[in-house]
C-alpha cells in the first residue's frame, strides 16, 4: 500500500473538488495501479519522478513518485484544472536543498523576478534586508534560500513586501522570510529550525524521503498514517492545517520529556493550544496506560480541547472519568469536584484542615453573589477601596486559602506577598471579621465556594498521597487561581513530565495574577516562549500589540513579560468606525456582517464579539431583523450555518476568519465600581480589560473591524 505524504498546499482544495479528491487518494494509498487512476508519468518533465492522477474529467493531481523504506511514497503537490496541472508537473522538481537538507520544489521555469523594488513612496528606500544586514551571501549559502526568492526578499523594502513573498512560498520558506523580517540572528534560525547541509546530493529516492522526515519539513509536508487521518486533512483545509503541519520548535515541545512541571508562553495565535493537544496524544501513543488530565479555566474551552483532540486523531482514547487511562478532559473548577465525589465521606479532615470546620453539602457550590451581601449587610471599618468584593474575594483567594487560616490570630501573622495592597494590624482585624462572617453565611448554606472546593480537594489528595493522573497538561494557564495550582500539583505529584503549562499573561481576562513558584509549582529554568502568530495577519496583530501597549505585564514566574510577536500573514488593514449610538452601532455592525455575507463568507465564519449579553442579545435581534440568519452563544458551541455573537469572555478559545468587534465603554455602574477599588487592584482591573479587548481582538484571521463609542 503506498504511503500518501500531502504537501500543504495540496491541503487547500477547492470545495467543489474536494469530495473527488478524497475518493483517488483513498484509492490511491490502497493500490496505485487501481483502474482509473490512470496515474502515469509525463514526457519532457524536468523530474521523472512526477506524475500526474485523474481525479475526474476536469481535475488532475500533481505528485512525486518516491520508492524507498520498501515502499511506494507519493508526495501530493497539487490538483488543478488538466491542461494547468500538466503544465505544472513538467516544470517542477522535488530534491533535497543542499544547504539545509530540506525538500524543496524548484520551478525550472520561474516568472521574471522585479528588477526594482516597489516603495510605498517615490523617493528610492534602502531595501529591508540591507537595512538588517542581511545580504545575498548569508540567505542562499546559510539559510538555503532559492536564488529566485532571495533576488526578490532584497528588493522589498519593508516587512510587507517580505510578508507579501513569504506567503507565496508555504513551509520553511516563507517561515524564515518571517524571521528574518522580524530582526531574528541568522544563527538563531538555523538552530530552530534544526537545519544541516544535505549529507549527500539529493538525488536518490531515499534522500529525499529523509528530508521529508525532518523537523522543519512538518511545516510543509505530513505522512498520512491512514485513511481517516487523509479525511481530516482536506475536509479540515486551511483551518484544519494546524493540526498537521507544525513548526519543528513546536513539535519539540511535543515530544521533548522535562524532570519537571514545564512552561510554555507565547501570544494569541502563536499555537500553544495546539502544541498542548499535540502533547497529550504523545504522550498517549508513548505509555496507553497513562492516566493524563488535559485542563483549563472553563468549561467551554475545555470542550474545545476535546473537541481539537477529537479532530486531530480520534484513535486517542479520552477518559470518562479522572484516575482513568486515556485523556480526561475537563474544567479545572470540575476537576475538583471530581476529586471530592471521589472522596465523598472522607472530605472531612481535609475541611477541616482548610477551612477549620466542616460543610454539610461539599459538592454545592456557593452563590458569586454571597461577598456582596456580606459587605451590605455586615458594619466595618474598612475604607471602600477595600471592603468590596473584588478585594475580599481576592484576598479568601490569593492569602486565606492557600494558607490554610482558620482564625484571626493566623491571619494577623500570615505573609501577603504580592498583594499590592498594605493592611495593618487593625485593617486585618477588620478583614478577618469579613472573613468569619463569610465563612458563616457558607457554613449555613452547606457549600463550598470554587476556590474553597480546590483547596479542599488538594488537602484531600495530599493527606491520603493519592495521585489520579500521571501528566497533567495545562492550557491558559494565566487564569488559574492558587487553590487550582495546588489542586494541580497535589493531582499529579512531583516527577518527569508532571505539569505542562501553556499561558500567554496578556490573555489574562479571570482573577488576578499568580507566581506558580509560591504554590509548589517550580519552572525556573524550563520556560520557553513562542513567538510566531499563525492565526492572525500582521495587520491585524499591529492593532491587538497597540491595545496592550503601555500596560505593565508579568508572568506566572513573575517576570515582565515582552511581546515581540510576528505574524507569517497578511491582509487587509483593521477598519476602525467610531459610533454615536446604540442605534448606530447596530447599523454600522450589519452593513459590514451583510457585505462579508454577500462576498460570499460563510455565515460560521463571520462573527460579532460584544462587551456583555446585553449587547449580544441586541445584535442578535439586529441582524436577525435585517434578514441575516444570527444565534447567540452562551455555553453552547457556535452554530454553523449562523452567524454567531458572543461576549468577549466567551469567545476565548474561538477563532473566525471576520469579525466585528462592538469595543463600548464602561457603564456608569462599571466607572463607579472602579472607583472604589484600591488603586491596585484598579490598576488590574483595567489591565484585564485591556486583556479581554485584545483577545477578541486576536480572533480574526482575516479582517476586524472595530466599532467604538466616541
Amino acid at each position: 500500500m503506498p504511503t500518501i505524504i500531502m504537501g500543504k498546499l495540496a491541503s487547500k482544495i477547492d470545495g467543489s473538488v474536494r469530495g473527488k479528491a478524497m475518493t483517488f487518494l483513498q484509492k490511491l494509498g490502497v493500490d496505485d495501479a487501481t483502474p482509473g487512476l490512470h496515474v502515469e508519468p509525463i514526457q519532457h518533465s524536468v523530474d521523472p519522478r512526477v506524475r500526474t492522477g485523474r481525479v475526474d474529467e476536469f481535475w488532475r493531481a500533481v505528485m512525486f513518485r518516491l520508492d524507498g523504506d520498501g515502499e511506494t511514497h507519493y508526495v501530493i503537490h497539487g490538483i488543478w484544472p488538466h491542461d494547468d496541472a500538466i503544465a505544472i508537473a513538467r516544470r517542477v522538481r522535488l530534491k533535497v536543498n543542499p544547504i539545509n537538507g530540506l525538500p524543496q520544489i524548484e520551478e525550472i521555469e520561474p516568472s521574471p523576478a522585479p528588477t526594482l523594488p516597489v516603495g510605498k513612496t517615490t523617493k528610492p528606500v534602502e531595501p529591508l534586508f540591507a537595512r538588517l544586514g542581511h545580504d545575498r551571501t548569508d540567505l542562499v549559502e546559510r539559510l538555503g534560500l532559492p536564488e529566485d526568492v532571495v533576488t526578490r526578499a532584497l528588493a522589498a523594502s519593508d516587512e510587507d513586501g517580505i510578508l507579501d513573498l513569504a506567503q507565496r512560498h508555504e513551509g520553511w520558506i516563507g517561515t524564515i522570510l518571517v524571521d528574518l523580517a522580524a530582526g531574528d540572528d541568522i544563527d538563531a534560525i538555523v538552530q530552530r529550525m534544526q537545519l544541516e547541509k544535505a549529507s549527500s546530493s539529493g538525488d536518490d529516492d531515499a534522500d529525499v524521503l529523509h528530508s521529508l522526515k525532518r523537523p522543519a519539513a512538518a511545516l510543509q509536508y505530513a505522512f498520512i498514517d491512514d485513511q481517516e487521518e487523509l479525511r481530516r486533512v482536506i475536509e479540515g483545509g486551511d483551518f484544519g492545517a494546524w493540526r498537521i503541519f507544525l513548526h519543528p520548535e513546536q513539535r519539540r515541545y511535543v515530544d521533548r520529556s522535562y524532570s519537571g512541571p514545564f512552561r510554555l508562553s507565547g501570544g494569541a495565535g502563536t499555537g500553544k493550544t495546539v502544541v498542548l493537544v499535540h502533547r497529550a496524544r504523545a504522550l498517549a501513543r508513548r505509555n496507553p496506560d497513562a492516566r493524563i488530565v488535559l485542563t483549563t479555566f472553563t468549561t467551554n474551552l475545555a470542550e474545545a480541547l476535546g473537541d481539537s483532540l477529537s479532530q486531530l486523531d480520534p484513535r486517542v482514547p479520552q477518559a470518562k472519568a479522572l484516575g482513568q487511562p486515556g485523556v480526561y478532559t475537563t474544567g479545572v473548577d470540575a476537576l475538583a469536584s471530581a476529586v471530592l465525589r471521589t472522596a465523598g465521606r472522607g472530605l472531612a479532615p481535609a475541611m477541616r484542615e482548610v477551612l477549620g470546620e466542616e460543610r454539610s453539602t461539599p459538592l454545592a457550590r456557593t452563590a458569586p453573589t454571597r461577598w456582596r451581601e456580606v459587605v451590605e449587610s455586615t458594619g466595618t471599618m474598612l475604607p471602600h477601596e477595600l471592603a468590596n468584593e473584588t478585594f475580599l474575594a481576592s484576598e479568601y483567594a490569593h492569602v486565606v486559602l492557600p494558607n490554610k487560616v482558620h482564625d484571626e490570630v493566623g491571619y494577623l501573622r500570615v505573609r501577603r506577598p504580592g498583594r499590592g495592597v498594605a493592611l495593618d494590624r487593625a485593617k486585618r482585624r477588620a478583614v478577618w471579621a469579613l472573613v468569619e462572617a463569610y465563612r458563616a453565611r457558607c457554613r449555613a448554606d452547606g457549600g463550598l465556594d470554587f476556590a474553597e472546593a480546590a483547596a479542599v480537594a488538594a488537602a484531600h489528595l495530599a493527606a491520603s498521597d493519592t495521585h489520579p493522573a500521571d501528566h497533567v497538561l495545562v492550557d491558559e494557564g494565566q487564569d488559574l487561581s492558587p487553590t487550582h495550582w495546588l489542586l494541580l500539583r497535589t493531582v499529579v505529584g512531583e516527577h518527569s513530565d508532571d505539569l505542562f503549562v501553556a499561558e500567554d499573561s496578556h490573555q489574562r481576562i479571570y482573577g488576578t495574577r499568580v507566581v506558580l513558584g509560591r504554590y509548589g509549582v517550580a519552572i525556573v529554568g524550563r520556560s520557553q516562549r513562542l513567538t510566531l502568530n499563525y492565526r492572525t495577519t500582521a495587520q491585524n496583530l499591529h492593532y491587538a500589540m497597540t491595545i496592550l501597549a503601555g500596560g505593565q505585564y508579568v508572568d506566572l514566574q513573575d517576570e515582565p513579560e515582552s511581546t515581540g510577536y510576528r505574524s507569517a500573514r497578511t491582509g487587509p488593514m483593521p477598519v476602525v468606525e467610531t459610533i454615536d449610538s446604540l442605534a448606530e452601532e447596530a447599523a454600522v455592525i450589519v452593513r459590514h456582517v451583510r457585505a462579508w455575507l454577500d462576498a460570499g463568507d460563510p455565515l460560521e465564519n463571520v462573527a460579532v464579539l460584544v462587551p456583555d449579553r446585553y449587547h449580544r442579545d441586541r445584535v442578535v435581534t439586529a441582524l436577525t431583523d435585517a434578514g441575516i440568519d444570527a444565534r447567540a452563544v452562551d455555553r453552547d458551541r457556535p452554530p454553523a450555518g449562523r452567524v454567531p455573537v458572543l461576549t468577549m469572555h466567551r469567545a476565548k478559545g474561538t477563532e473566525f476568519s471576520k469579525v466585528v468587534l462592538a469595543a463600548g465603554k464602561p457603564s456608569p455602574t462599571e466607572m463607579e465600581r472602579l472607583a472604589m477599588l484600591d488603586p491596585a487592584e484598579r490598576a488590574d482591573t483595567e489591565l484585564r480589560a485591556r486583556s479581554l479587548t485584545y483577545v477578541a481582538a486576536t480572533r480574526a484571521r482575516d479582517q476586524v473591524v472595530v466599532v467604538q463609542r466616541s
